[in-house]
C-alpha cells in the first residue's frame, strides 16, 4: 500500500490560501455493501460475478470466502496487507446466493451530489463537510482532490474541455502535485482502470494566494454540471436563483462587498463560531464564494464586472415556513456587518430573501435609489453641456443635415398668384355675389348703393370690410 509523505501531511493541515479539499463519495470497495446487487458483502457460500466486459478496479480490506468467481476480463484486486480470497465454510453465511458487482461507469466527475467539501484536510476526515453552489461542488482549479486512502474508484472524467485543472490529486495516500508525474501515473494500469473519459485531469495550478478568495473557473462546465442535476419544488413565494447553482431555492442571498483586509476563510469560521452553532440555525447550510458580478452603466451600457462575495443560506425547511430561520439569519449576519464589518475588511452588505424581503425594505432605504438617481440626472446633464461646450468651441463639429429639396411652384407663388401647380389658371371657385367684386354686384335698386359697396375693399393679397368706427389709415384687418 502507498504511503502518505510526510510534508503532504503538513500541507493538509497547514491549508493553502482559500482553496477547498474536495473528496469523491463512491468508490469500488469489496466490502461496500452499497455495491453488490443483493446488498450484502458475499460470504462462503455466495458465487460471486464481476461483468466480463467491464473495466473495474477493487480494493480489498480482508480475507473473504466464496464459494465461485467470475472476474472481468480487464479489472485488477488492490489488497490490503493481509486481504485475499479462500474456499471455505464461514459461519453464518445462510444458503448462498448469486450476487453480482454493481456497475460504476455512470459515475461522472462533473456530478456535484458525488464530492464532499471541507476547508481542510482534518474537517474533511472528521466529516465535517461545507455547503457548495452546484458549480463548485465540483473541483474547482484551485482546489485539492482527494481520493479515499483505503479505497478503489472508476470515475468518468468526459467533459467539453481537453483537459480538467486541478491543484492537486491524491490517490491511496499518494499525493500528486507534479504533472509529469500525475501523467505517468494516469497511463499505468491502475490509472487507466480508476479514470476514462475524454479529459485527461491534470495538476499544477498554482492555487488561490487571494485571501478573499479566487474565481472557481468551473464556468466552461456550468451546462454539464447542472445536467446531472434534478431540482425538487419549491413552495416560497420569490425563489431564489444563486449564481452557479442550478437550482432555485428557498432561502436567503447576502451579497457582501469586501475592501481590503478581507479573508474569506476567516470570515466563514467566523460565522460558523458565531452563528451556525446556536441551536436555533442547526438547521442551516451555508455557502459562500467568490463571483463576478457584471457592471453597467446607467443599467446599459457594460464596463466591467466587480468582485463579490455571495453567502447562499438555506434551512431545510418546507411548507409556508420554508427560508424564514435562513432569512432570520440573514438579518444577523447584516447586524454583525454594521456593528463590525471595518474591522473584518466589509465595506457593506445587502440580503435577499425568498419571502420577497431585502436589506432595502427598512426605513429610509429609499435613500440610496434617490441618490442614484440624483446622480444619474447629473451625468446627463454633465454629458450635454459638455457637448454644446465642445461644439461652440469648435472642437467637435455637429453633422450637416441634408438640404430640403427646392419647390420652383411654391418660390413663384406671390409672382404668378392666378397659375395652379400644374401650370393651368388658378381655380377661384363659385362666384359668391356677397363677398365678390362690387363691379360684378348685380344692379339691385336700393340694395346696393354707392356707400354700400365702398364697405368692401379689394386688395391684390385680401378682401376685407371697412369698419366705419376706425379710421381706415390706421388700422386694417385683414381675413
Amino acid at each position: 500500500m502507498l504511503k502518505t509523505p510526510d510534508a503532504f501531511l503538513l500541507l493538509c493541515l497547514a491549508g493553502v490560501g482559500n482553496a477547498l479539499y474536495k473528496q469523491w463519495i463512491p468508490d469500488t470497495n469489496y466490502e461496500n455493501e452499497t455495491n453488490w446487487d443483493h446488498g450484502a458483502v458475499p460470504c462462503s457460500n455466495d458465487r460471486v460475478y464481476f461483468s466480463a466486459q467491464r473495466k473495474v478496479s477493487v480494493y480489498v480490506e480482508a480475507k473473504h470466502s466464496v464459494q465461485e468467481m467470475k472476474l472481468p476480463v480487464d479489472g485488477e484486486f488492490i489488497l490490503n496487507s493481509g486481504a485475499g480470497f479462500y474456499v471455505g465454510p464461514e459461519p453464518g453465511c445462510g444458503a448462498g446466493v448469486t450476487t453480482q458487482f454493481k456497475d460504476s461507469e455512470p459515475l461522472r466527475w462533473l456530478n456535484p451530489a458525488l464530492w464532499q467539501a471541507a476547508a481542510t484536510m482534518d474537517d474533511l476526515q472528521k466529516g465535517q463537510f461545507l455547503f457548495s453552489v452546484h458549480k463548485e461542488s465540483v473541483p474547482c482549479l484551485n482546489d485539492d482532490v482527494v481520493f479515499k486512502e483505503r479505497s478503489s474508484f472508476r470515475v468518468d472524467t468526459t467533459s467539453n474541455r481537453p483537459s480538467i485543472p486541478v491543484r492537486t490529486v491524491s490517490v491511496l495516500g499518494k499525493t500528486f502535485s507534479s504533472r509529469p508525474e500525475f501523467s505517468q501515473y494516469l497511463s499505468s494500469r491502475s490509472g487507466r482502470l480508476q479514470f476514462h473519459g475524454s479529459s485527461a485531469v491534470s495538476v499544477g495550478t498554482p492555487g488561490c494566494t487571494d485571501p478573499s478568495g479566487c474565481d472557481c473557473g468551473n464556468g466552461a462546465f456550468h451546462d454539464e454540471i447542472c445536467s446531472s442535476v434534478t431540482c425538487p419544488p419549491v413552495s416560497c413565494k420569490k425563489p431564489l436563483r444563486p449564481v452557479g447553482h442550478c437550482c432555485d431555492v428557498c432561502g436567503a442571498l447576502v451579497t457582501i462587498h469586501y475592501t481590503i483586509g478581507f479573508n474569506l476563510q476567516t470570515y466563514r469560521q467566523r460565522l460558523q463560531h458565531l452563528f451556525l452553532i446556536q441551536p436555533t440555525y442547526k438547521s442551516i447550510q451555508l455557502g459562500m464564494s467568490k463571483i463576478f458580478k457584471p457592471q453597467r452603466l446607467m443599467g446599459i451600457v457594460p464596463f466591467g464586472s466587480s468582485a463579490e462575495i455571495q453567502a447562499v443560506v438555506l434551512d431545510g425547511e418546507e411548507g409556508p415556513q420554508s427560508g424564514m430561520v435562513a432569512e432570520a439569519l440573514a438579518r444577523d449576519i447584516l447586524k454583525d456587518v454594521h456593528s463590525h464589518g471595518s474591522n473584518l475588511g466589509i465595506a457593506e452588505a445587502e440580503f435577499q430573501a425568498s419571502s420577497g424581503s431585502s436589506s432595502d425594505d427598512k426605513p429610509g432605504s429609499n435613500a440610496g435609489t434617490v441618490v442614484g438617481i440624483v446622480f444619474g440626472v447629473l451625468i446627463v446633464v454633465s454629458l450635454v453641456g459638455l457637448m454644446v461646450f465642445l461644439v461652440r468651441k469648435g472642437i467637435v463639429s455637429m453633422p450637416s443635415m441634408p438640404s430640403m429639396p427646392s419647390m420652383p411652384h411654391l418660390s413663384g407663388w406671390r409672382r404668378h398668384s392666378d397659375v395652379g401647380d400644374l401650370g393651368g389658371p388658378m381655380d377661384h371657385g363659385f362666384d359668391n355675389p356677397i363677398f365678390d367684386k362690387p363691379s360684378m354686384l348685380p344692379a339691385i335698386p336700393s340694395l346696393y348703393g354707392e356707400d354700400d359697396k365702398n364697405a368692401i375693399s379689394m386688395s391684390k393679397s385680401s378682401v376685407h370690410f371697412v369698419n366705419p368706427s376706425y379710421v381706415e389709415d390706421e388700422t386694417d384687418f385683414n381675413i
